[in-house]
């Protein structure tokens, strides 16, 4: 029997933005992030979660790339502090930390 956390670490979630495809299962991407769980020595998350966590990134859509942030710092839609944030890949997520 596998370990499996109620909380899945920000890395996992980030992992998972990076290997969501939607041509691909859940139970493949699933399979996948748990290969990611294991080499960083993380507790696999469980199905549900992940499953839970793809439909929501999947509704939110995806991340701003820096040309994004960077036009919405020139129509004042963000703060010019968040350009330095997106290069410290501290931007906020779209999803809580504590998921």
């Amino acid at each position: 029997m596998t370990a499996s956390a109620p909380r899945i670490d920000s890395r996992l979630i980030a992992a998972l933005e990076r290997l969501d495809d939607v041509t691909v299962r859940i139970a493949e991407t699933n399979r996948r992030l748990g290969e990611v769980a294991d080499a960083l020595g993380l507790p696999r998350p469980s199905y549900e979660q992940v499953r839970t966590i793809v439909h929501e990134l999947r509704r939110l859509g995806p991340r701003p790339g820096p040309g994004q942030v960077l036009l919405d710092i020139a129509f004042r839609v963000r703060s010019p502090t968040e350009f330095g944030d997106y290069l410290a890949g501290t931007l906020p997520s779209k999803l809580s930390p504590g998921r």
